[in-house]
């Protein structure tokens, strides 16, 4: 990665307005960690966040989960940030999600992670620099 920042992207979809989990996420990767983060804000429709990410040109797009669509709403992530070329960028979860569904997305490949309730900001970073570093060379990071 060498001297340039890490770039994430956390957006929420549809109609789920359960925000402060990523905006405390969002503020601690930025201000503990210098991460450069952009936050797509509430109500962002799947395709607002692929631009959003191809604008932003960003390593990690994490989305937020509140309304146990995540078995729709990942995989269609990816299918959108495939079809514009952006397989390179890595997707994240978070929020509250039933533990088959997390570990499902995470052994089809579809997300690298998924961050519960009370995930520390520290180990989040932890783990993204680890996954970056790991996409650079090549290694399993997980």
């Amino acid at each position: 990665m060498g001297n340039k920042p890490m770039r994430v992207l956390l957006a929420k979809t549809g109609l789920d307005s359960h925000d402060r989990g990523i905006r405390l996420v969002a503020r601690g990767l930025r201000d503990e960690c210098g991460m450069e983060v952009i936050f797509t804000g509430l109500y962002r429709s799947l395709e607002e966040i692929v631009e959003a990410a191809l604008q932003e040109d960003v390593d990690i797009v994490g989305l937020g989960v509140h309304t146990g669509r995540e078995m729709e709403l990942f995989p269609r992530l990816r299918e959108l940030l495939d079809a514009r070329d952006a397989q390179d960028i890595i997707l994240i979860g978070g929020g509250v999600m039933p533990q088959m569904h997390r570990t499902s997305l995470k052994e089809s490949g579809l997300v690298m992670e998924i961050f519960g309730p009370g995930s520390s900001v520290r180990t989040i970073a932890e783990v993204l620099r680890q996954v970056i570093t790991a996409k650079q060379t090549g290694i399993d990071a997980l």
